[in-house]
């Protein structure tokens, strides 16, 4: 866990997330976590719209069934962030990757994903 100030309310001590779940928690890898579920949560609002079986899903993607399962439940381990991207063009997306210099207030960049 972080070592932000928690907040009390109505008896329950709160503490503000970092906006990244899987660093609050202590993963190591968070951010390539986080990256794959925003991606992952794309893909399954495109096939639940699509209304297809996962075997349909499956045969599309080019995944076994089982692994399409898991994904559609968040389990995305094994799954490259690549292949995420192929699936999402496969599913009729375009996907855009930007590449800028970091603003100045920061040394490293990071890596963000956003929806248009």
């Amino acid at each position: 866990m972080s070592k932000r100030k928690a907040k009390v309310i109505e008896g329950i001590e709160v503490e503000k997330g970092s906006g990244n779940v899987y660093a609050d928690l202590g993963y190591p890898d968070a951010d390539k976590m986080l990256i794959k579920a925003k991606l992952v949560s794309k893909i399954s609002e495109i096939v639940r719209g699509k209304g297809l079986t996962q075997v349909e899903i499956a045969k599309v993607l080019g995944l076994p069934q089982p692994k399409v399962s898991a994904l559609l439940r968040g389990q995305f381990r094994g799954i490259s962030e690549r292949k995420l991207i192929d699936c999402l063009t496969t599913l009729g997306r375009d996907v855009q990757i930007v590449v800028k210099d970091v603003p100045r207030r920061r040394t490293a960049g990071r890596v963000t994903v956003l929806f248009s």
